[in-house]
């Protein structure tokens, strides 16, 4: 048998960054809404209801297209997926600029929502394909600041441009980074010697080590061919204790964050602080995980393990989701720091770990569609549950505060048990 040449990496750094790099603007064009809302209600004659739809359009389409994403990933690569998502976003954003209705601008949206899924899925995978095994960890960590540093970007960038240009130069500029930085993407994110090259070598290593197989075996080619054919994926690992379990914790892990980031800052104003300081010391987590997330990242790869990070990150979660939404004063600050420091971590031993526990490399895309879908319905409930724990005078906040620590603490539980292999 010929020898196989060992299959080579490119430079993880570059990687990550190229990848960070488009997903950040991506991710700005999510968070350019917020901060503009009242002039786009203002100027596409909206109510409170129809402009919520501006936001949460993202997460209905990441419901619904989750699945399919990882199913797409896996048919045309995760590399490919993000140049299609560049396009798409391109045409939601200029669909967005000239619209003339507020459906339409809904509609814009909600294409926006489809590239968002589809980087939101295939990042990571990218991640996993072109990064060597001993730096997805680290590559991930940086990877993983992606929303993080688009929500910055989008808050603060936003107002000034949208003074400066307008509503349609607002659209415009953002679509426009986007299809800037996916030359990075293209240009960087690859294997030395070419992803067909690659490719082609995996599967004649596969071939090779089928047909030895078959040789000592007796088999005949046919039956080699009739075998491989009659190989069929299991989605029933999916529903295994085990991987249950897997993501029943990172379930937690959104319904909590999103409480904190959905409530804290109206409780914060309850307690006098001014809305300014309110909204800083909310997003203060998101900004602390520039720290935690490479952290997390880089810690694990030289651990060679995630479970004991992945423990840590979770058990922050609830006692710190307690004190932003119940604490006063200092409380609330040590609440806000250690959640950025520590909890924001989970995200990153989440996608560094899920394929291990998932044990099943050919559910690899699929399975990230599970995961994504496993978020997008846990932020849905973080900011479906909260109003109904408040109560109808929205007065109940120990209520929440105690309810957001037990979902906590048994997500800590739950990842306590979980197995990794």
């Amino acid at each position: 048998m010929s020898e196989i040449k060992k299959q080579r990496y490119g430079n993880w750094i570059l990687i990550a960054v190229a990848l960070l790099l488009f997903g950040t603007a991506i991710a700005t064009t999510q968070f350019k809404v917020p901060v503009i809302m009242a002039n786009l209600m203002e100027q596409f004659s909206m109510d409170p209801d129809g402009a919520s739809w501006l936001m949460s359009i993202f997460t209905f389409v990441g419901i619904v297209l989750a699945l399919p994403t990882g199913m797409l990933a896996k048919q045309f690569g995760p590399k490919n997926m993000l140049v299609a998502a560049a396009a798409i976003m391109a045409v939601g954003s200029l669909i967005g600029a000239f619209s003339t209705s507020s459906l339409m601008l809904i509609i814009s949206r909600g294409i926006e929502g489809v590239a968002f899924i589809f980087v939101t899925i295939c990042g990571p995978l990218a991640v996993q394909k072109y990064a060597a095994p001993d730096k997805i960890g680290s590559a991930t960590g940086i990877w993983a600041l992606w929303v993080c540093l688009g929500s910055v970007v989008g808050g603060t960038l936003t107002p000034s441009l949208f003074s400066a240009t307008g509503f349609m130069g607002v659209w415009i500029i953002y679509a426009i980074a986007v299809v800037v930085f996916i030359v990075g993407v293209i240009v960087f994110v690859k294997l030395p010697d070419g992803e067909a090259s690659a490719a082609s070598e995996v599967d004649i290593a596969g071939i090779e080590a089928e047909a030895e197989a078959g040789v000592e075996a007796g088999a005949g080619a046919g039956e080699i061919r009739a075998a491989h054919a009659a190989e069929k994926v299991s989605y029933a690992t999916f529903f295994k204790p085990n991987t249950l379990l897997f993501f029943f914790t990172f379930l937690a892990f959104n319904m909590v964050l999103m409480a904190v980031l959905s409530f804290s800052p109206t409780w914060m104003q309850l307690q006098g602080i001014d809305p300014t300081v309110s909204g800083f010391i909310s997003t203060l987590p998101m900004l602390l995980a520039v720290i935690a997330s490479p952290t997390f990242g880089s810690l694990a790869d030289r651990l060679g393990r995630c479970k004991p990070l992945y423990i840590i990150g979770m058990l922050a979660m609830g006692p710190c989701a307690f004190l932003m939404l119940t604490g006063s004063d200092a409380m609330l600050w040590v609440g806000a720091v250690l959640m950025g420091l520590l909890g924001l971590g989970v995200p990153v031993m989440c996608l560094t770990s899920f394929n291990g526990v998932l044990a099943e490399p050919k559910l690899a895309s699929v399975g990230m569609g599970v995961l994504m879908l496993v978020q997008s319905l846990g932020q849905f409930l973080g900011t479906f549950i909260s109003p109904m724990l408040l109560g109808p005078a929205s007065d109940q906040w120990m209520t929440l505060g105690i309810a957001m620590l037990i979902i906590g603490l048994i997500g800590t539980l739950s990842i306590v048990v979980c197995k990794f292999k």
